[in-house]
């Protein structure tokens, strides 16, 4: 055991090393990320072996056995590349993992990124130390950017480590947890360098989707699992539509060459006041799940809406391109990947092309 780890620590510390040398950030990030990383991994333990304790309680043995049930449906029914991830679980001692810091341009649609290996830009900043990632939020405040700051309980790695199922995520509802488990793989199998909108999105469909014809398939097209799922599919892309919809408006007014920046920051503040009461109005009645009941009490800036759109970008493409491989979700993914390694560019102008064909 103590070989092993020390194989593992000897592996996070080659990994964060060279991200010291090449990311734009600051060492002391880099050394904490790593040491974090470390403890979680440090903690795995088999989830075959967590399940056969005969101290694990009873739910949280039908919640591991769930994701493991997900994790071999990814990987069998999906295509998915499973390698080692979630074949383990780990503790924390928080209720929230990380915090993840985002920040915009005021009067346009412009996120700041930072840059890291292998992603290459990302607009978001993972912080396990929360007094530091609102440390940063402030000072990216300071320089006339909006910010948001939100909680994450769950990441992937990318297959770079085996990474383990988390404590925190097995709060989650079934349905979240069948989509998180696909979700975080879809990361291992794809994922296109600086197009972090494009994966999140693409990561969001699959997960949903992939979630709907598990539950349907293991319990029936009648169960209560198979309609949840479907319903969070429907709710999702009503959302992806009003987030695109406001970004849109927001748009119009940021390209006008006739206004100042103070002016515009001004004037976005009725369309922010209108979004919010056509959610209310329109939107939340049509929903059919929670999801998004929060959404007219959060703060809307550019951050915020650049933070949450990264997951629901034109959601509509991919189910267009699921319609087009016949329903048939693992040709869907099939035909995404090939469409968008063939070409240069952005995938989703990729997509869109090859849909017209």
């Amino acid at each position: 055991m103590l070989q092993a780890g020390a194989l593992v620590n000897r592996r996070i510390a080659l990994f964060f090393a060279a991200t010291a040398a090449l990311a734009a950030c600051s060492p002391e990030y880099v050394v904490r990320a790593g040491v974090e990383e470390a403890r979680i991994l440090s903690r795995r333990q088999p989830i075959a072996d967590v399940i056969a304790r005969p101290d694990t309680d009873a739910e949280t043995r039908r919640r591991l056995e769930l994701f493991l049930q997900a994790r071999t449906f990814a990987e069998h029914e999906l295509g998915l590349d499973t390698g080692e991830s979630f074949t383990t679980y780990s503790w924390v001692d928080s209720d929230t993992l990380l915090m993840v810091v985002s920040a915009a341009r005021k009067d346009r649609f412009e996120a700041h990124t930072w840059w890291f290996p292998i992603v290459g830009n990302v607009p978001y900043k993972g912080y396990f130390n929360f007094d530091e990632a609102w440390k940063e939020a402030e000072a990216l405040e300071r320089k006339g950017f909006d910010t948001h700051v939100r909680p994450s309980g769950a990441f992937s790695t990318l297959g770079w480590f085996n990474d383990p199922v988390l404590n925190t995520v097995l709060r989650y509802s079934d349905v979240s947890l069948a989509n998180t488990v696909i979700h975080e793989l879809l990361h291992n199998t794809m994922f296109v360098p600086s197009r972090v909108s494009f994966n999140e999105s693409f990561a969001n469909f699959v997960g949903d989707r992939g979630a709907i014809e598990f539950f349907c398939r293991r319990d029936g097209n009648d169960a209560r699992t198979c309609r949840l799922a479907t319903d969070a599919w429907a709710d999702n892309l009503l959302f992806g539509r009003f987030i695109e919809e406001l970004v849109a408006r927001l748009d119009d007014l940021y390209e006008r060459n006739d206004l100042s920046t103070e002016e515009k920051v001004r004037l976005r503040e009725p369309i922010f006041a209108a979004a919010r009461e056509r959610f209310a109005n329109e939107i939340r009645p049509a929903l059919r799940t929670t999801s998004f009941r929060g959404f007219e009490s959060e703060p809307l800036n550019n951050a915020t809406l650049i933070a949450t759109r990264l997951y629901y970008d034109r959601l509509d493409l991919f189910e267009a391109a699921y319609v087009y491989n016949g329903h048939d979700l693992r040709r869907t993914i099939e035909w995404v990947r090939a469409t968008v390694s063939a070409g240069e560019g952005d995938p989703f102008n990729l997509l869109s092309s090859a849909l017209q064909r």
